[in-house]
């Protein structure tokens, strides 16, 4: 599942939702038996860590895989409510999300994050690397954030693990009820500046091999927007993909598009 011309990714993030396996499951059926129109789309998962086991057993395709929303650096230990790559991995999850912002909310800091990538990528994992900023200023100190976080984020991680990394651009200030997704024109702005810190911490082919998201708001009537003449890669989407009708509804808006 490398980078490929005009293939998108597109990952739900069920996030601490819904409250049972039995909900979970029911939401997972009703989206599989959607007539989604998938060409040229790569579909992810992400529920609670819980259910991907559960909703993974009642999968017999290959057209949807699932993802952990979070992970530990550690193989094992004295590391109480942490999760490990190794046990993600048994439950059946080939994506993690690292660094997302409700985790950064919490405390999680580049340094844990940088860890946490470094590792998921050694054991074969798709990685997710959130990125963002909490708000926009006309002086662009957003950007030095942003820059930051990258940087930070990938330190230490070797260039020949990078073609499994996806970077996932969420502002914050565009994530939550009734918040408004970024303009399109703009993520295209912030796509080649992500590629540009890239290139400087690595080269031009590790830049071309990583695959750039967006996520913030996403819904059905927005998603194509972003995609379009290959702003970005794919979309990382959040409230929108615990509703199985409008998740699907933007899979095949987007397969349509392509």
């Amino acid at each position: 599942m490398e980078k490929k011309k005009n293939q998108k990714l597109i990952i739900a993030n069920w996030k601490m939702y819904p409250a049972t396996l039995k909900e979970a499951k029911k939401t997972f059926n009703d989206f599989k038996k959607q007539k989604t129109i998938n060409k040229n789309v790569t579909t992810v998962i992400c529920p609670p860590f819980q259910y991907i086991n559960e909703l993974k057993k009642s999968y017999r395709g290959t057209k949807i895989f699932f993802g952990a929303q979070d992970v530990f650096y550690e193989k094992e230990g004295a590391f109480t409510g942490e999760i490990s790559n190794e046990m993600i991995k048994d439950m059946g999850a080939r994506f993690v999300i690292i660094g997302h912002s409700e985790r950064r909310i919490l405390g999680e800091t580049n340094k844990e994050i940088s860890k946490k990538v470094l590792q998921s990528l050694k054991f074969g994992f798709h990685v997710i690397l959130c990125v963002g900023e909490k708000e926009r200023d006309f002086e662009g100190m957003y950007l030095k954030e942003l820059n930051m976080q990258i940087r930070e984020s990938l330190e230490n991680v070797p260039a020949n693990l990078l073609s499994k990394l996806v970077i996932a651009y969420e502002p914050i200030w565009a994530i939550g009820e009734g918040k408004k997704a970024m303009d399109s024109k703009e993520m295209h702005f912030i796509s080649l500046f992500i590629r540009k810190q890239l290139i400087k911490m690595f080269n031009k082919k590790v830049s071309a091999l990583v695959a750039v998201l967006y996520g913030g708001s996403v819904k059905s009537d927005n998603a194509v927007d972003f995609v379009k003449e290959d702003e970005v890669d794919g979309l990382l989407v959040g409230r929108a993909s615990q509703d199985p009708f409008e998740f699907s509804k933007i899979i095949t808006n987007v397969s349509s598009s392509i």
